[in-house]
């Protein structure tokens, strides 16, 4: 059975015959809405959301399929202590595929060693957010004509930010990409995503403090807010919250042809005078969500009719010991789960659940 945890859980392959399928979903919608007739979409959703839950739940029932799940963990057996393997193991009785989102990184992966549907990960805390990345990846594609041979600028929240990781992840697959880092020293991307994804995959990127320098050089720019509930101190965000800021200036230094994404909400990182700007794609981007969800979820159910076992999504070689990692919000923290950890090429030591380097 195969789940989505991580854009790397899919082969390039696989993402682009899920693009594709979106792209006709978009062309031939009332071709689809009979295909999940009688299937039931469980949406496990443990902290707010608006766009991820209502598109997944939009996605389900064009195709004809049903919806149960949860938008409030306080209402359900969690309040009492239920672990995400016991939850896991209930719903897997209920529905026919899972739509999760968390707090805590890693929980996704942990509800797979017990599943008997497939999983979504639908954002765990700062760590993935791979539906998120399917939806940047249809819009690129129905904007710019291509996923390869262009140059992406990610401004704002880099280190926080699930969907930037997930983003470039997906991106690392494909040729000519070139990713431009703008962000104050105090967000920029994480070292494992700089060393372990663009080093490794060879994805040409450079690293810089304001947006004026590098706008005429982008074909997409992909803006992100600077997520206060991911701060652990409340004074390092009032300082760096208004950091970034696109308006119809810095616009005007980009090319016609470039393409503003956000995977909203959006604060103030961009101005509702860019809203007008043909170039910006950012609710555009929101409708293509709910298409290649329902392309992920066709897709999804028709592998695990053709691979119904159980599978855990954790590295084949993980190890298995009194690790502990470092990230207080990991799942190996939070609840009674094995302490895995995978070595990576250079021999160093990382948290299977959420790449955390174990010290």
């Amino acid at each position: 059975m195969k789940h989505l945890i991580d854009p790397f859980d899919l082969s390039k392959s696989e993402i682009d015959e899920i693009v594709a399928l979106g792209e006709d979903i978009v062309a031939h919608r009332d071709r689809y809405a009979g295909a999940c007739k009688g299937k039931k979409l469980a949406t496990l959703f443990y902290e707010p959301s608006t766009r991820t839950r209502l598109s997944f739940t939009s996605a389900m029932m064009e195709l004809g399929g049903n919806v149960i799940g949860f938008s409030d963990a306080r209402n359900t057996s969690v309040s009492k202590g239920e672990t995400i393997e016991d939850t896991t193991r209930v719903i897997s009785c209920f529905a026919d595929i899972i739509a999760m989102r968390h707090p805590i990184e890693g929980a996704p992966l942990n509800a797979t060693r017990v599943s008997t549907i497939p999983v979504i990960n639908a954002g765990d805390g700062s760590h993935a957010h791979p539906t998120q990345t399917l939806t940047d990846l249809l819009t690129i594609k129905r904007e710019l004509g291509r996923l390869d041979n262009f140059t992406i600028g990610f401004c704002g929240d880099l280190k926080f930010g699930r969907t930037v990781h997930s983003l470039i992840k997906a991106l690392s697959r494909y040729e000519g990409i070139k990713v431009v880092l703008i962000a104050p020293e105090e967000l920029q991307l994480p070292g494992y995503m700089k060393y372990e994804v663009c080093d490794r995959y060879g994805i040409d990127y450079m690293e810089v403090d304001n947006m004026e320098s590098v706008m005429a050089d982008l074909d997409v720019l992909y803006m992100t807010r600077v997520q206060k509930e991911r701060f652990l101190d409340e004074a390092e965000f009032e300082r760096v919250k208004d950091s970034f800021v696109l308006d119809n200036a810095k616009m005007a230094l980009a090319k016609q042809s470039m393409v503003v994404l956000h995977p909203l909400p959006r604060v103030n990182e961009i101005l509702k005078e860019v809203d007008e700007d043909p170039r910006a794609a950012y609710f555009r981007q929101v409708e293509n969500g709910k298409f290649v969800r329902m392309a992920l979820i066709v897709k999804l159910l028709e592998w695990a009719k053709q691979d119904p076992a159980v599978h855990f999504n954790g590295p084949s070689d993980a190890i298995k010991g009194e690790y502990v990692c470092p990230n207080r919000k990991c799942i190996s923290n939070v609840e009674n789960v094995d302490h895995l950890v995978r070595r990576d090429e250079n021999g160093e030591l990382h948290c299977v659940y959420c790449e955390s380097k174990i010290k």
